[in-house]
């Protein structure tokens, strides 16, 4: 199962509702992905959801890909 360790997302539970009003079970599922991060100068690899990823990158916590190509150069 899918759930991020830095915001704990996981799946949640609801119901797909079509044009008849029919309700049927449905499973939501975070959009998870393995990331490499730096944390405290060391690499970290861990299962974050992509909008926490944008958090810290707005929070200048983990910096953007293309800050790092540029910072190489």
């Amino acid at each position: 199962m899918a759930i991020c360790e830095i915001s704990g997302k996981g799946k949640m539970y609801g119901h797909n509702v079509s044009f008849s009003q029919r309700h049927t079970r449905k499973v939501f599922k975070p959009n998870v992905s393995k990331r490499t991060i730096i944390i405290n100068g060391q690499k970290v690899k861990c299962n974050i959801s992509t909008s926490a990823l944008r958090t810290l990158k707005k929070k200048g916590l983990v910096e953007a890909p293309a800050t790092r190509a540029a910072k190489k150069n």
